[in-house]
C-alpha cells in the first residue's frame, strides 16, 4: 500500500484507482482547482466519477471548497484531518488576477470571530485578491 492509498484511507475513504489519482494531481498542483481542471487532466475518465470523487473528499474532509469569486467553487487539500472544519482552520486565500490561481495561505489565520448565540458557522471565507508573487516577478 503506498502512501496516499494510507492517507485515503485516514479518512476512510477507499482508494480506489481513479481516488488515488485524484489526490495525487492536486497534491502535485499544490493549489484549488476546479473540477474543470481535473474533467481535462483526466479526459477519459468519467465526469460523473470525477465529480462524485471531489464530492466524497469534501464530505470526508480531504479537500476543501473555496469560494474564490471567480463564479467557479475550488478545491484544494486540507493540511490534516481536522483542517477542514471551521474551527479549526481559519486560513486566507489568494486569487491572482493576471494568472487566475487560488492558493491556500494556511499560515495566515482569519481571526476568531464570535457570533452572537445561536448562529452556528458552517463556512468562513476570506479571499485577498490581487497579484501572486510568480506573477509579481519577485
Amino acid at each position: 500500500m503506498n502512501d496516499v492509498e494510507r492517507i485515503l484511507e485516514s479518512y476512510e475513504v477507499r482508494p480506489t484507482a481513479m481516488r488515488t489519482l485524484i489526490y495525487k494531481f492536486m497534491a502535485k498542483n499544490n493549489r484549488a482547482i476546479a473540477l474543470s481542471e481535473i474533467e481535462t487532466a483526466f479526459v477519459k475518465a468519467d465526469r460523473a466519477t470525477l465529480s462524485r470523487t471531489i464530492k466524497i473528499f469534501e464530505k470526508n474532509g480531504i479537500v476543501h471548497q473555496i469560494d474564490d469569486g471567480t463564479g467557479i467553487p475550488k478545491y484544494a487539500l486540507c493540511e490534516t484531518r481536522s483542517n477542514c472544519e471551521v474551527e479549526q482552520d481559519l486560513h486566507i486565500h489568494f486569487h491572482c488576477k493576471y494568472c487566475d490561481e487560488t492558493v491556500c495561505l494556511t499560515d495566515h489565520k482569519i481571526p476568531h470571530i464570535n457570533l452572537p448565540e445561536g448562529y452556528m458557522p458552517e463556512n468562513v471565507n476570506l479571499v485577498v485578491k490581487g497579484i501572486c508573487e510568480k506573477c509579481s516577478g519577485v
